[in-house]
């Protein structure tokens, strides 16, 4: 797209605005670091255009709190606060999904996703949000735990204006090929690679 212009102008009968707002289907994906932080990343551009953001984690533990959801959930706080933006809210798995799991019950990874991907379907007919990160949501869906078939017939067919951003490793084909935009994080060079760890503000 140079200079922002299309290459090619598909004949679909729409005018420029309408296939210039089309709601997304963003896929993140490879085996490089960047996918979930590139998500994040758009989901504060949605939030400074008052978006309702939604951000479903699949994997993370609960008990792993990355910087971007508290800078998320202080923007939320301000939304509330002050008007300014749009709400925000985290959900992650490690925890039990609010909505359904009881304290003290026995931790079932894979109930668990499936209870998270209902809710998001719950929430998508309703046209509840209009960001949706589903971070991480590869792994289910590759783990056989959610179908793919299911994921990609309620993306393809979601009512409204909903953008919907996927992370992680190993997307399915058929997700991909649903997709508006898919982006590969291919590894060029890590500190890993120098035996350097993970640190603060860079990976979490």
């Amino acid at each position: 797209m140079p200079q922002g212009q299309p290459e090619t102008v598909p004949q679909d009968g729409l005018t420029t605005r309408q296939r210039r707002n089309r709601p997304l289907l963003i896929v993140h994906t490879g085996a490089m670091k960047g996918k979930s932080t590139a998500a994040f990343g758009l989901a504060m551009r949605g939030w400074n255009q008052g978006w309702s953001i939604a951000v479903f984690q699949f994997v993370k533990s609960a008990r792993w709190r990355v910087g971007e959801e508290a800078g998320m959930l202080a923007l939320g706080r301000v939304h509330e606060q002050t008007g300014e933006g749009g709400p925000v809210e985290w959900h992650k798995m490690g925890s039990g999904w609010s909505w359904s799991r009881k304290p003290g019950t026995e931790d079932d990874h894979a109930a668990n996703a499936v209870e998270g991907w209902q809710e998001i379907k719950r929430r998508i007919a309703g046209s509840q949000h209009q960001l949706y990160v589903l971070d991480e949501f590869t792994y289910p869906m590759k783990w056989g735990w959610i179908d793919v078939d299911d994921v990609v017939d309620t993306l393809r067919n979601r009512p409204g204006h909903q953008h919907v951003v996927i992370t992680g490793r190993d997307a399915d084909p058929r997700l991909v090929e649903a997709a508006d935009l898919v982006v590969e994080m291919t590894k060029v060079k890590h500190p890993m690679d120098a035996g350097q760890k993970g640190q603060r503000g860079i990976e979490w």
